[in-house]
């Protein structure tokens, strides 16, 4: 069985104010086969989002000239609880794509990794609820009337989710978390920006999973043409070992990558991309239409 990908990149990623190298900084771990078809592994920590973004495009376009298809997988999330897209009125069939969309209108990241999270944030709050709900975090200089560094209350039966579906199969952290340790909304506010861009500059070989490929395994027929699937991944769930001298982030996206090119060597890595048996055919149809998935995870 011939594999789907060349190339496996993971990126983890950050919502630093400034340029910060080293642990809880962006690094960018890519696996892939030397002239000898042996899987090796490069690391890259560039300081800064922007410096993130040059190299991805260099690392993308190499694929591209050689013809080479990689798999792209980010550590925040690419989507929103469901209902996201309606309560901002945003317009269009496709709710995880109007969510993008407005991003890209309303965040403001600068060269230097000076950002505006907090005030999209804080703006996101006073056009859903006027107050400051549902998202939470940030330092004390930045407590708006709209948003509060601590969380204000719980969610009740007629707000959003405070988890995807994705997130409570995973245990993981809620995108409406703005700031602290597991704090995935900063990262996903500056994020998906990030990832729109490169997609803008791809074309239509650059597909995201599952909102563009459907929630489906995938196979070498549904991938002709394509050059990049990008996914959300979630590197807590490998053991990762640092080696002496690493730390953890650096080896969280080699153990990452590791575990995507074996399931591909092996011919199981398009199952991977399908949803899991026991999941509801309205949860698969929120994950392909507004909030995503993290691949890997069954639920």
């Amino acid at each position: 069985m011939s594999r789907l990908f060349n190339a496996y990149v993971i990126v983890d990623w950050s919502a630093a104010a400034k340029p910060t190298t080293g642990a809880d900084s962006v690094w960018i771990g890519v696996m892939k086969r030397d002239v000898r078809f042996r899987l090796t592994f490069e690391a890259f920590n560039p300081p800064t989002r922007a410096d993130a973004e040059k190299k991805l495009t260099v690392l993308l376009e190499d694929f591209r000239k050689r013809s080479e298809r990689a798999l792209l997988g980010f550590d925040f999330p690419l989507g929103f609880p469901r209902g996201f897209a309606a309560a901002l009125n945003l317009p269009g069939e496709a709710p995880w794509r109007a969510a993008w969309d407005q991003l890209d209108r309303m965040v403001k990241d600068k060269p230097d990794n000076t950002n505006n999270r907090f005030g999209v944030g804080s703006e996101i709050n006073r056009r859903m609820t006027g107050g400051p709900f549902p998202f939470w975090g940030c330092p004390p200089k930045d407590t708006l009337t709209t948003l509060q560094p601590k969380r204000t209350r719980e969610h009740g039966p007629e707000d959003l989710p405070e988890f995807r579906h994705a997130d409570a199969a995973a245990k993981a952290a809620s995108i409406w978390k703005l700031y602290y340790n597991g704090s995935v909304g900063g990262q996903a506010l500056l994020g998906i920006p990030f990832v729109r861009r490169l997609q803008a500059n791809r074309g239509e070989g650059f597909r995201i999973w599952p909102f563009e490929t459907g929630f489906q395994p995938l196979s070498e027929a549904a991938l002709a043409g394509v050059e990049v699937v990008a996914t959300e991944v979630y590197p807590s769930l490998y053991k990762a070992q640092p080696g002496p001298g690493e730390v953890k982030d650096l080896a969280q996206v080699r153990a990452t990558a590791e575990h995507f090119a074996r399931l591909d060597e092996a011919g199981k890595l398009g199952a991977v991309f399908g949803p899991g048996k026991a999941l509801a055919p309205e949860v698969i149809t929120d994950a392909e239409r507004e909030e995503g998935w993290i691949l890997g995870v069954e639920g």
